[in-house]
């Protein structure tokens, strides 16, 4: 659990918690062992705040998905903490040194390459393994690409879904979009520049002509959000090619006649399927309502496991 202030635990020392005492000059406490989750900045260096600095540099080491990347960061802000490499490539081996060093006593801060760890990256895995083990663990909030996206979307912000990244390939990325049709919720993603005018057409094709908002180079000099329909994103990003930088994409939720859509596409394949094959319910139901057979298709699937057929 996150520590309270009258009870400090990791993440927190009776020095760092004290209030109006601000001629103590006693050297900082070791901070408890444990992990400590902490967000840095997404792209301006400034927005870290002084808990993640006192921690980062209290830390006996900083767990980080590039050392390269957060070495900058560090060099920034002057913490000489030693950087420890941890990603999805090393991380069945590093997970286990980690636990042992922290089950020693140690204080070890994991970070991403930008932005709150766990999210769109293999950090999770570590936290499960330190509860698993027993380990305790904290999170320092901070920095996220896709809650400023989303703020800066001007779409509905009292419920919404992180998506993270769509497939690659268009048909699994129209499947995926697909089991988000009816999803009352806005909707948020991350996306490549690369692939952002044909993500934006597929949800254009899928989701419908909803307003959406296309974010990028949040937080840096040339940040930018341009807001509309799907079809009109995706036909300037046709016509401009892919814009620089990280890019984040918010959907508004669906209207109820997409809901009600999406509820008549299950009624109608369970209708379907007491007779049909799953191919052949999902090929009748997409002709049908004009949804794409592939989309379809995998919610047939979805239903016929559902019903033990």
């Amino acid at each position: 659990m996150p520590p309270q202030v009258s009870n400090p635990g990791p993440g927190q020392s009776q020095a760092a918690t004290s209030h109006g005492e601000g001629s103590d000059t006693r050297a900082p406490s070791k901070l408890n062992a444990g992990l400590y989750v902490v967000a840095t900045p997404i792209g301006n260096a400034a927005d870290i705040t002084l808990r993640a600095l006192d921690t980062l540099k209290r830390a006996d080491a900083i767990a980080c998905e590039d050392t390269r990347v957060t070495s900058k960061l560090m060099g920034i802000h002057g913490i000489a903490t030693p950087l420890v490499s941890y990603h999805e490539h090393n991380a069945e081996r590093m997970r286990p040194v980690l636990i042992g060093r922290m089950q020693a006593g140690e204080a070890v801060a994991l970070v991403s390459d930008a932005g709150t760890p766990l999210v769109s990256d293999p950090g999770y895995k570590l936290v499960r393994a330190c509860v698993e083990a027993g380990v305790a663990v904290t999170a320092l909030p901070g920095p996220s690409a896709a809650l400023a996206g989303l703020v800066l979307s001007g779409l509905p912000s009292d419920r919404f879904l992180f998506a993270g990244f769509l497939p690659n390939k268009s048909a699994a990325r129209r499947t995926a979009l697909g089991e988000l049709v009816a999803v009352p919720a806005t909707l948020v993603f991350y996306e490549s520049p690369q692939r952002l005018a044909q993500s934006l057409a597929d949800m254009a094709d899928v989701l419908g002509p909803r307003e959406a908002a296309m974010a990028r180079e949040l937080t840096k000099l040339y940040e930018e959000v341009r807001r509309g329909p799907l079809p009109d994103l995706a036909a300037h990003y046709r016509e401009t090619g892919p814009p620089k930088g990280e890019v984040v994409i918010v959907v508004a939720p669906p209207g109820r006649e997409a809901e009600a859509q999406a509820v008549d596409v299950d009624a109608s394949l369970r209708e379907a399927l007491t007779r049909l094959s799953v191919r052949d319910a999902a090929a009748e139901v997409a002709l049908m309502t004009g949804r794409p057979k592939r989309e379809v298709y995998a919610r047939a699937l979805e239903l016929a496991r559902e019903d033990g057929r």
